[in-house]
């Protein structure tokens, strides 16, 4: 499966189509990066999520975990063998000094962080790769464009 790099789109909307991305996805990314997750709410974010985590688990043959959205918590943790992922739901928050006092990015160095709902937070954030989910005229079709890959990294995913 070819996948979206830098621009190009596409078509997510059968679920294994999302778990062949995130499959992909999983063996560009390491700690210190940050993805922030952009889109509608229903689109998709969660579940390429859930899938990017449960194959960092398998791959490190750990038990897959539950992974769901942190609406009301705001951050879920997953240790996946060779790293700690930190999943931040930012849908919630009202305003720029909330985000500040979440202590994202406190250790990011050390961890791999996934936000939903980035368009809360004003400040340039470094190592990003930004997805964006789309719904198609219908709403039945999702399309996902990645933005922020080096040319290496594209290379490696094709």
């Amino acid at each position: 499966m070819h996948i979206a790099t830098n621009s190009e789109t596409i078509d997510i909307s059968l679920e294994v189509k999302t778990a062949e991305l995130a499959k992909k996805f999983s063996k560009i990314l390491k700690k210190s990066d940050v993805v922030l997750f952009h889109g509608e709410i229903g689109v998709g974010k969660t579940t390429f999520i859930r899938h990017l985590i449960n194959n960092f688990q398998a791959n490190n043959n750990l038990n897959l975990t539950e992974v769901t959205s942190p609406t009301f918590n705001l951050l879920n943790e997953y240790d996946v063998g060779i790293f700690i992922i930190q999943h931040y739901d930012l849908y919630r928050l009202t305003n720029s000094d909330e985000v500040k006092n979440i202590g994202l990015f406190e250790n990011s160095k050390e961890i791999l962080t996934l936000i939903e709902w980035p368009e809360k937070i004003n400040y340039k954030i470094n190592n990003r790769i930004d997805l964006f989910f789309e719904y198609g005229k219908d709403m039945n079709k999702r399309f996902l464009s990645i933005k922020g890959l080096n040319n290496e990294k594209s290379n490696e995913i094709k």
